[in-house]
């Protein structure tokens, strides 16, 4: 429990971080953290602000930030607005039952037959448009909502901005400026040719390019548009053109008109509506030109958004439904050892629980000592964490203007338990990782055995760490082979299973007994030996007789694998118990299959993904690489040939540019191997 004076100190930390942070995304168009890292911290400095000042301070009343001085400041006509946030579908209820007691206050009758328009909520640069007669007369950024900047002559670039209206009549209207993904390749990589500082996000990129002295950079980039909102028509235009009394309307005349409007908004009759609406475009978003993080749901009844009205900082009478982020904030409460199935002793922090990509994530893997280093972790630091597509959760970041007065280096221990004998633990020469001395403890034995069944390797369906603990417990298991002699008597009697359940088991355990080569070697644990490293002996060898007798230097010779590798083969075949429990195996297994590469279009071309693909899932582009004769690697170096890059990559974007390695997309790739969607 923090005292209140801890809690004092991070409230003003937190203050001064987020003023940083929006000088950086407003003013300077270069943002060092996600949108849902900032919310994260955000969310936090409010719920300090109500618990020690029991209101909001005026960081959390605040707008954006102030323009720049580099372009002449334009003070808003109408104020500009942001919409507060929402995460869950609680929370939208929780929004409406406070805008239905509002509306109940003042009086509306009808207001029970709220309806709702639901839109995209584009993450780009929100831009103000001016016209007068019909003519466009001034588009400005939003700044801090009052004062914005000029950005006239660049604006009129956008081939989606019409110059003159389809009425000559005077408005003000609000929308998006954005870029495609194919822009921000082509972008990046001409910049990477001259040695520019890559942009980091297409909205990044969006505002960088809108925010140029020179209209003609601008021009280049080819910026597209998407007007979502009409702030303001003089009155005497109504005889030339129907004020609009809805939302719904609103969005028509902007069609009308000539903006660029989505085609996408819906008209929701019920809050449940909303969220079908909001579960559709968070499983379509990939298949959208532009990038959204959510959408967003406003009161369809102009008259009743009036009634609503606005909080110092945003409207009531909408808000932003956020998709679950890829990227957050949180807080390291303890970091631990965890020792693997091969006597890996892996750090692992322990997390305030923090919702990301739609599950609660409390821990991730630290990697190793040097990782620790490098990011110079410790306990009670403010974290940004990553997840992107299927990648486990990983710490990219330490926000160390947050970081507690008192804090520690993390330091490894001479004892971690869990390990064999004493517990000791030593760092192995040359590698990061350290490792138990003994490897004999019960932990380790049921970790291999888990191993053995998942599906990486065996692929024993519905038998689980649960059912192998009941096995071991039971005495019915000791070495790998004893798990095919099983019969449905010796399963039936055990606690929560019947004669159906136990027959299930043992066809799973039968199917296993015909095994790939490469799964078999996955399977016994052997140090350093992982699916692709399995594979890629598997393709070479042919067969488990010629690997037993290959040399080390046979081994270290095949591309992709070295000296490491080859020595833990060594090492584990000849170890008297390993070969023994590996011939009681081999009675009841059938190896098939044993070539798992083939030649292609992508022999021996290394592939390394990173990203979340939009196409294809990570499994099948795997598969497609190995089918046309390819490897893929977890890891970037120099003799990697591709890295494969879809949305929100991770830090291996940042590794093969430093390495000059060759980056392609998902159509860069599909088109590679002549792939066809349809």
């Amino acid at each position: 429990m923090k005292s209140e004076r801890e809690k004092w100190n991070r409230l003003n930390k937190l203050r001064k971080l987020i003023a940083y942070h929006q000088r950086l995304y407003h003013d300077e168009d270069s943002p060092e953290i996600s949108d849902a890292s900032y919310d994260a911290l955000y969310a936090e400095l409010q719920a300090l602000e109500s618990e020690l000042l029991g209101k909001e301070s005026h960081v959390t009343q605040a707008v954006g930030a102030p323009s720049t001085k580099a372009f002449s400041k334009v003070r808003h006509k109408v104020r500009q607005w942001s919409f507060d946030n929402v995460f869950n579908w609680q929370e939208l209820q929780a929004w409406e039952d406070k805008i239905r007691r509002l509306l109940n206050k003042s009086g509306e009758a009808d207001y029970h037959s709220l309806s709702y328009v639901a839109e995209h909520k584009i993450d780009g640069l929100k831009l103000v448009v001016e016209y007068k007669d019909g003519i466009l007369q001034r588009a400005a950024t939003r700044g801090d909502g009052v004062v914005g900047e000029d950005v006239t002559h660049t604006a009129r670039t956008i081939k989606d901005l019409p110059e003159k209206l389809n009425k000559d009549i005077d408005l003000i209207a609000v929308g998006e400026v954005w870029l495609k993904e194919s822009e921000f390749v082509r972008i990046n990589k001409d910049r990477r040719l001259k040695g520019e500082k890559l942009f980091a996000n297409r909205r990044n990129a969006a505002a960088g390019s809108l925010r140029q002295l020179d209209a003609q950079i601008t021009a280049a980039r080819n910026l597209s548009l998407t007007i979502y909102d009409l702030d303001w028509i003089d009155l005497k235009d109504e005889k030339k053109i129907f004020t609009p009394n809805t939302q719904m309307e609103e969005l028509k005349l902007l069609k009308k008109l000539g903006f660029p409007v989505s085609p996408d908004y819906k008209l929701c009759s019920s809050l449940q509506m909303v969220e079908e609406y909001y579960k559709f475009w968070l499983k379509k978003r990939n298949d959208l030109p532009y990038e959204v993080d959510g959408i967003v749901v406003k009161v369809n009844e102009i008259k009743w958004q009036k009634i609503l009205g606005y909080t110092a900082k945003a409207p009531r009478y909408g808000t932003a439904y956020k998709f679950p982020s890829e990227e957050s904030a949180t807080v390291v409460e303890d970091i631990v050892l965890q020792v693997g199935r091969t006597g890996v002793v892996t750090p692992v922090a322990h997390l305030r629980p923090v919702r990301l990509s739609g599950s609660l994530v409390s821990r991730t893997t630290l990697h190793n000592e040097d990782n620790i280093r490098r990011l110079d972790v410790r306990v009670g630091d403010t974290v940004i964490i990553r997840k992107a597509g299927d990648v486990i959760p990983e710490v990219v970041a330490v926000l160390k203007e947050l970081r507690p007065g008192k804090s520690k280096p993390f330091q490894f221990p001479e004892k971690v338990q869990g390990c064999g004998g004493d517990g000791r633990i030593e760092r192995v020469p040359g590698e990061a990782a350290y490792r138990c001395v003994v490897k004999d403890s019960e932990q380790l034995r049921r970790q291999k055995w888990y191993h053995f069944v998942s599906k990486g390797a065996l692929n024993i369906d519905g038998v689980g760490p649960k059912i192998i603990d009941l096995f071991l417990d039971y005495n019915l298991i000791d070495t790998y082979a004893d798990l095919f002699t099983l019969t449905v008597g010796d399963i039936e009697n055990l606690p929560g299973h019947k004669k159906k359940s136990a027959q299930n088991i043992i066809d799973a355990i039968a199917k296993a007994r015909r095994v790939e080569l490469y799964r078999l070697l996955v399977s016994l644990s052997i140090d350093n030996v992982g699916e692709e490293t399995a594979r890629l002996l598997a393709a070479k060898f042919k067969t488990l007789e010629n690997l037993q007798k290959a040399s080390e230097d046979d081994i270290s010779a095949v591309h992709g694998i070295g000296e490491v590798v080859a020595k833990s083969l060594k090492t584990w075949f000849s170890n008297p118990n390993n070969d023994k429990v590996l011939k009681q195996l081999l009675g009841y297994l059938k190896i098939v299959n044993p070539s798992v590469l083939t030649e292609g279009k992508l022999s021996d071309k290394t592939f390394v993904l990173t990203g979340t693909l939009n196409n294809l899932t990570r499994d099948e582009v795997k598969k497609l690489i190995i089918g046309h004769g390819g490897r893929v690697s977890s890891s970037v170096s120099a003799k990697t040939d591709y890295v494969l890059v879809g949305d929100k990559p991770g830090s291996k974007l940042t590794q093969a540019e430093s390495l000059g390695v060759q980056i392609i997309t998902e159509d860069d790739f599909e088109k590679m191997i002549g792939f066809d969607k349809t």
